[in-house]
């Protein structure tokens, strides 16, 4: 056999072995019972288990119940989620599959209906009752929206603590590691963002401010896993159109996030203000894929690249020219389930069964 290309080599974050540099993105699925993952979620990876994937994401997750983005959201509060959750992650580590839970609190974009309903906020005609938002400041993540109600810096101890009680029960789960979710307009996120944080305390104010609560997450986080396994942390890398976070702001809070213990950042954008496109940008393929290349060159922490990259000529690329470690999709899988089996075609693997075993069987019949 030729040798592989840079997309098909394995790659390896402390104890954890990625097959291959493919990632299933975090996918919202909207489906859970009081925060469980069901037969649905069982459904749903079951086709990504069998794919010759490199590792996946498992969907945001709230570290609270008010955390929960909606009412049919996964959370990771209660023991019995982590049974719930094993469902899921038996089916990744049958084929050696790493898989990681995406864990966080959606702050002011919290209480909001199923996007089939409308996606907007619960109100007193939904079929769930609305709870009250919080945010690092009472402004809504859009106009029109409930006003979330602004932290006090009291309640910082027991929300650092959701976040690293959330990573143990993940492990417990069978999940091999946790990425933070600190990205599209949710609690850390909103931290972070001169646009949403206007406190005047010490978590707010200047960069060191605004970036505290994040750093105090992940340090928590860090210190509630072994030192084998992978803490992962994705961020808006900027604000929408708007905003004021910029990618400055990022590669400092990536320089700190690496001193607590972050493993890798995955690289994403926007979200704040909320329904705005990303400045400057255009989703073109690999619109965010220049977040991952700064943000590794100058910080030398590995990166995961995201945001429209649907092509295995191009992903191997973002591999292979260093502007990422890897590489993220989620409407692509949705649409090809067996992506990767096509990558392997493309990039010129005459037997891609031999790297991709979970496809096997599958390349026998198509072969035959």
């Amino acid at each position: 056999m030729n040798s592989l290309p840079p997309l098909f080599t394995p790659f390896s974050l402390r104890g954890v072995t990625f097959a291959n540099r493919i990632m299933l993105a975090p996918m919202c699925q909207y489906q859970a019972d009081d925060g469980a993952p069901n037969d649905w979620h069982v459904a749903h990876h079951g086709r990504y288990a069998a794919s010759g994937l490199g590792g996946a994401i498992a969907e945001a997750t709230g570290v609270t119940r008010e955390g929960r983005i909606s009412p049919g959201c996964t959370g990771m509060y209660r023991d019995d989620q982590v049974t719930a959750w094993a469902r899921v992650t038996a089916l990744y580590r049958r084929q050696s599959i790493p898989i990681f839970l995406q864990i966080g609190h959606a702050g002011p974009k919290a209480s909001t209906k199923r996007p089939w309903d409308g996606a907007g906020p619960l109100d007193s005609g939904s079929d769930e009752a609305p709870w009250q938002t919080v945010a690092p400041s009472a402004i809504p993540a859009r106009e029109g929206w409930p006003v979330p109600r602004a932290l006090e810096v009291d309640e910082f101890p027991a929300l650092v603590d959701a976040f690293a009680a959330a990573a143990r029960r993940a492990l417990a789960a069978g999940f091999d590691g946790v990425e933070i979710h600190g990205a599209h307009g949710y609690l850390l996120h909103s931290f972070m963002s001169p646009w949403s944080n206007r406190r005047n305390d010490a978590y707010g104010g200047d960069l060191a401010g605004r970036m505290r609560l994040p750093i105090e997450v992940a340090r928590a986080v860090r210190a509630s896993v072994p030192d084998g396994t992978p803490v992962l942390y994705r961020a808006s890398c900027v604000d929408s159109e708007g905003g004021a976070l910029t990618l400055d702001d990022t590669v400092a809070l990536v320089a700190e996030l690496k001193k607590v213990g972050v493993d890798l950042m995955d690289c994403s954008g926007g979200g704040l203000p909320s329904g705005q496109r990303l400045a400057a940008q255009k989703p073109e393929p690999g619109f965010q894929v220049p977040y991952a290349d700064r943000i590794r060159h100058e910080t030398g922490l590995p990166t995961l690249a995201v945001g429209a990259i649907t092509e295995p000529v191009h992903a191997n690329a973002i591999v292979a020219e260093g502007r990422a470690d890897l590489v993220a999709m989620a409407r692509e899988f949705l649409r090809d389930p067996n992506w990767p089996y096509r990558a392997a075609r493309e990039l010129g693997l005459e037997d891609p069964a031999s790297i991709l075993p979970q496809l096997y069987a599958f390349y026998l019949r198509i072969s035959s």
